[in-house]
């Protein structure tokens, strides 16, 4: 009779031998690698980060963009008016240090609608260099009348402090020195070009600047850089906005503009550029003489 169990055995003794084989060439056996894997490592091994992990973990941290930070020579010397068209403000050399000659324009104390001027002396009055604390040279007016805080801005000043308008009571005069103090604003619309061109390298430089303080800020401090940079805009046209002929020139934004760079540089700590060459004062146009001014009282 034939029997049904053989080809049953025959299954069986052929996966017994099946598996004997699996075993032995276990020792032997690689995992298969696809395109693009990691290659394998057998136990005990190092395995190498991603070349990806390797360049983040040496990425340089962020920094900003080298700009000119202005010396005195820039102003020394130039008569330059608050708004562009209102006193007279000259930095001279005095002695080891330097004087600023001052006169300011304002109104009357008792009546806001009638002009004055208050001459700060014949002489240059001291100023006292006070570091730079924001990236920029900064001097303070040696006048208790009115103690005026400016930084040296290029070719021009950025008068600070103090921050109310100061009343020369001798004089009865309110005067309002706050502000940049610049060129003529009639001659500079013939520099627009190249003024548009430094703005838009400082405007550079400030949002590389944040950036970076950002980069290094936990996030409570980065919220406030964000706040900060949101608002420097309308910060800057607030101090503009009086700037005579400014949309013809734009020379007060540009110098505003290189001011917070120098300042983000300062907090950043990174060391300061080397100065440029002052540039060579442009030639005025030559133009009718105004009619002069009555003299200004003398602050004693």
């Amino acid at each position: 009779m034939t029997t049904t169990r053989r080809p049953t055995a025959l299954r069986l003794a052929a996966g017994a031998a099946l598996a004997w084989l699996g075993l032995a060439g276990a020792a032997s056996a690689q995992p298969l690698q696809l395109p693009g894997a990691q290659p394998f490592n057998q136990p005990g091994a190092q395995q190498a980060a991603p070349a990806s992990a390797a360049g983040t973990a040496t990425q340089r941290p962020r920094t900003m963009p080298a700009i000119k930070i202005p010396s005195e020579e820039s102003i020394l010397g130039r008569t330059l008016r608050r708004n562009g068209g209102f006193g007279e403000a000259t930095l001279e050399k005095s002695g080891s240090g330097y004087g600023l000659r001052l006169r300011a324009e304002g109104f009357q104390s008792g009546n806001l609608t009638e002009p004055c001027a208050i001459s700060f002396g014949d002489a240059p009055v001291p100023v006292t260099a006070q570091g730079k604390p924001a990236g920029l040279p900064r001097y303070r007016l040696e006048a208790p009348a009115c103690p005026i805080v400016f930084d040296v801005l290029d070719g021009a000043l950025l008068v600070i402090a103090p921050e109310q308008p100061c009343v020369i009571e001798a004089a009865a005069c309110r005067i309002e020195p706050r502000g940049v103090w610049g060129p003529d604003a009639r001659t500079l619309p013939a520099r627009a070009k190249d003024i548009e061109a430094e703005r838009k390298q400082a405007e550079t430089a400030v949002r590389e600047g944040y950036r970076a303080l950002s980069s290094k800020a936990e996030l409570p401090e980065q919220r406030a850089v964000a706040r900060e940079q949101a608002g420097f805009s309308s910060e800057r046209e607030q101090i503009c906005r009086e700037f005579q002929r400014e949309g013809a020139h734009g020379f007060c934004g540009a110098r505003i503009t290189e001011a917070r760079a120098a300042s983000i540089r300062a907090r950043l700590g990174l060391p300061e550029p080397k100065p440029e060459a002052a540039k060579p004062r442009p030639a005025a146009a030559k133009r009718a003489s105004p009619p002069a001014a009555a003299p200004a009282p003398a602050l004693q």
